[in-house]
């Protein structure tokens, strides 16, 4: 009895053939089973690291990856062995087999865990790994039909087209040399012509009308001039009153007011007539590029002239009723020194505000003589006031 059993696992019968195919079948389904697993969640990796490669999802894969490996070649190495139990009639024991199979189940169950564990962002690379083709060819099909209207219009030779036009051209030259690279880098071009794209079609529509808006500011800025001028008018004027009524140091710093004003006002008549010369040129971008400097000198006339006819004005009220600013400033201090009482902040801040009352006494006190110089008098009110309202603040930051 024992010889024919020991016959039996020896010689290549249909029962051991039988036995050995059904350990092959089982083996292979549980390896395709994992195989399919690792399939899919490799390639969702390799979207995921193409599209968004700053969320690191290859190098959390790299474990079940290896996992899947190991499996795989144990696999392989058992398959193997099979087929030469299968050809010599030798037996490999059931509990390897067994064995076996868990360990490519227990590594398909690794790949589905980290899948669900990442499935929202994984399905979200597939979908825009898989649509990059198609995003590629249309921006690129819209960048060559923008391309096409901006050599067809009649507005081509304004700057702003032609820029655009340019960083078109340079964005499907640089689409072209990405698509060759990868899908990745390709996504990140045609983002960027897609952006270039946008900007030549707003350019293409909004050159119609910048021949009317040229005019129109052009016409705006020539009233702003004519202004300016009458303002310059009481400049002279004004600082003759401010060194006729007041001391020296009271106008000491606006003596190059007029000068810098009238040099303004000329820069800004130049860079005016120069734009009236473009809108005849039909080039209203220049138009409107001098247009906007000659504004900018306009206003720095405006503010050197202001400040000589402000100054007038606010002196002559102060000589009129001096104390009506140091009262302000008193009712400020008087309420910062309630809120330091209020708030038990007395040691912190009473000797600082206490300063300030006696530095408001010298203020005021300075007024004397025939021409006092309210200007030091207005400037130092000025500067109490300011350092009482940051104290204030201070103390309102420490109640908090």
């Amino acid at each position: 009895m024992a010889g024919r059993r020991s016959g039996w696992f020896r010689g290549n019968t249909p029962r051991n053939n039988e036995w050995v195919q059904q350990a092959r079948q089982t083996l292979t389904a549980a390896f395709l089973d994992m195989d399919r697993r690792q399939s899919i969640a490799e390639a969702a990796v390799a979207a995921s690291a193409a599209m968004f490669p700053d969320r690191g999802m290859t190098a959390r894969w790299e474990p079940v990856r290896a996992r899947c490996y190991d499996a795989s070649g144990a696999y392989l190495a058992l398959d193997e062995r099979l087929e030469t139990a299968e050809r010599d009639g030798t037996v490999i024991p059931q509990p390897e087999i067994d064995g076996q199979i868990r360990r490519l189940a227990d590594a398909a169950r690794a790949v589905d865990e980290f899948y669900r564990g990442n499935q929202a962002h994984l399905e979200n690379a597939v979908a825009v790994y898989g649509s990059v083709p198609q995003l590629v060819a249309q921006v690129r099909a819209a960048a060559q039909q923008q391309r096409q209207a901006a050599d067809a219009s009649p507005y081509a030779s304004y700057p702003s087209i032609r820029q655009s036009a340019a960083a078109v051209d340079e964005g499907l030259i640089t689409l072209e040399a990405a698509v060759a690279g990868g899908v990745g880098g390709a996504r990140e071009a045609a983002t960027r012509l897609e952006t270039s794209t946008a900007a030549l079609s707003r350019a293409l529509e909004d050159a119609p009308g910048k021949q009317h808006s040229a005019g129109t500011a052009l016409a705006s800025a020539a009233t702003r001039l004519d202004a300016a001028r009458n303002r310059m008018q009481r400049v002279g004027p004004a600082m003759s009153a401010l060194l006729r009524e007041f001391s020296a140091a009271s106008s000491n710093d606006l003596a190059n007011n007029g000068r810098q004003a009238q040099q303004a006002v000329d820069t800004a008549d130049a860079e005016l007539s120069r734009a009236r010369a473009a809108l005849n040129n039909h080039d209203p971008e220049q138009t409107l590029e001098l247009t906007t400097s000659a504004r900018g000198h306009l206003a720095t006339a405006e503010e050197r002239a202001d400040a000589v006819t402000d100054r007038l004005t606010l002196l002559r009220q102060v000589r009129d009723q001096p104390q009506e600013r140091a009262k302000t400033v008193r009712f400020k201090l008087r309420d910062a020194q309630m809120l330091a009482v209020n708030n038990g902040l007395v040691p912190q801040w009473g000797s600082v505000l206490d300063a300030q009352a006696e530095r408001l006494d010298r203020v005021t006190g300075a007024l004397v003589g025939r021409h006092p110089d309210y200007w030091t008098y207005v400037s130092e009110l000025d500067a109490i006031s300011a350092f009482i309202a940051g104290v204030v603040d201070r103390m309102r930051n420490t109640e908090r």
